[in-house]
């Protein structure tokens, strides 16, 4: 392994640990609930599920799942003033 690939290797595992680094805009994921797959997308801060609590309550286990996951690499929620 050539010089360069290591620097890059371990650039990349302090980047890992650096996770305030990474700021997601948006993607979406497959969660695989307990009883079925669900869709769970993330777009200009908000979270969207097509489970059924989600669609009552507007949050859910996949989104705060996510939410502890992604914990720093999420946009910091805008406040309502």
């Amino acid at each position: 392994m050539d010089y360069g690939m290591i620097g890059k290797i371990e650039k990349a595992k302090r980047y890992a640990e650096e996770r305030e680094r990474i700021q997601f805009a948006t993607f979406h994921a497959t969660f695989e609930g307990t009883n079925n797959p669900h869709r769970v997308e993330f777009e200009e801060g908000n979270w969207m599920c097509d489970c059924g609590f989600f669609l009552t309550r507007g949050v859910c286990s996949h989104t705060m799942a996510l939410e502890r996951i992604l914990e720093k690499m999420l946009p910091e929620p805008v406040k309502a003033s």
